[in-house]
């Protein structure tokens, strides 16, 4: 049996892992079993500058905090070695750069699972979100698909206007010419 103070400190580990769950966009469990330190090192990096807090918490811990943040389905995952990556504004970031990990030719990450919103989703649903578009280029499709008929309509006026001048130069143009 754990001393109080042991105990206090659990607790208070647990209380802000569902504090962070629960004000998170996303996030993703891998297993790291197997990866060397150039490989962890070289992740924590790119992860830290995408804004993903990326730690090892123990499975028991996990479980608790995930249980209290209403995220009871990823239990089943929390086995073996466990790292979660937590994103709290970009939703695709932790899954786009675990992915990425995940597939190089002599990776040991493996995912487990994740969660969007608050929803948990397995494997293959982070692999579906990592290739999704960054939210720059959504936002920048949806721009592109607003402005297109605006601009269209401008093209189509600007060749109407285009065709009236021209129309109206070939009258002035037989009109000045003298009569043979």
């Amino acid at each position: 049996m754990p001393n109080q103070k042991v105990l206090s400190e659990k607790q208070a580990i647990v209380a802000s892992l569902t504090e962070k769950l629960q004000s998170a966009s996303a996030g993703v469990l891998v297993d790291y079993s197997g990866t060397n330190v150039a490989t962890d090192t070289e992740l924590r990096k790119k992860l830290r500058e995408a804004g993903v807090e990326y730690s090892v918490i123990k499975n028991t811990l996990l479980r608790f905090a995930c249980d209290n943040a209403g995220l009871e389905a990823l239990d089943s995952h929390l086995n073996g070695t466990t790292a979660i990556a937590i994103s709290a504004n970009d939703p695709v970031a932790a899954a786009k750069i675990l992915k990425e990990y995940a597939e190089k030719k002599d990776s040991t990450i493996r995912i487990k699972a994740g969660f969007v919103e608050g929803k948990a989703i397995d494997a293959a649903g982070v692999t579906a979100l990592a290739e999704l578009p960054s939210r720059e280029a959504l936002v920048a499709q949806v721009l592109g698909t607003m402005l297109a008929p605006v601009t269209g309509l401008a093209n189509v006026l600007n060749a109407n206007i285009r065709g009236l001048a021209v129309a109206l130069q070939a009258i002035v143009d037989k009109k000045s010419e003298p009569a043979a």
